[in-house]
């Protein structure tokens, strides 16, 4: 599983016209699920996300979590973010899970991340397309991989 995680000051997703999610100060997280991905992988990107001190504190160092901070976050499933781009110049996808696996994966993950957040969580529209707004804070973006925790 890949994420790649962005402080933002404000985020949105829009399907078809409609915001269906908007958040202020928070984290805009988009989700690459693979086949090869279990309830380990999204428990241990839980716990790294809703811990990980990327917002500033009161000397203005960046020691601070999105739950110490009582921010907001939206999770997006992108499949594009198992691309294989190693041969030619058009992407690979085979990486990217179905969706019978995808889906599943993919609401575990907000249902999680909602109970270490203690609160609501926004998210996109799985397979729909999506227009996702953002005005990045820092900017801060970060990826993290799963299946390379021991970097």
């Amino acid at each position: 599983m890949r994420v790649v995680i962005q402080k933002v000051k404000e985020a949105s997703v829009t399907v078809e016209g409609e915001k269906i999610s908007a958040i202020h100060a928070g984290l805009l997280v988009l989700v690459g699920i693979e086949n090869e991905d279990t309830d380990e992988d999204i428990d241990y990107l839980v716990k790294k996300i809703s811990q990980l001190r990327v917002f500033d504190d009161a000397d203005g160092v960046m020691n601070l979590s999105v739950k110490d901070v009582g921010g907001d976050i939206i999770v997006v499933s992108q499949f594009t973010l198992q691309a294989n781009t190693k041969k030619g110049n058009r992407p690979s996808y085979i990486r990217a899970a179905r969706p019978e696996f995808s889906i599943p994966m993919y609401e575990k993950f907000v249902t999680k991340m909602e109970e270490a957040l203690g609160k609501k969580v926004g998210t996109g529209k799985f397979g729909a397309m999506m227009n996702v707004a953002l005005i990045n804070d820092g900017p801060v973006t970060i990826v993290i991989d799963s299946k390379q925790k021991d970097f």
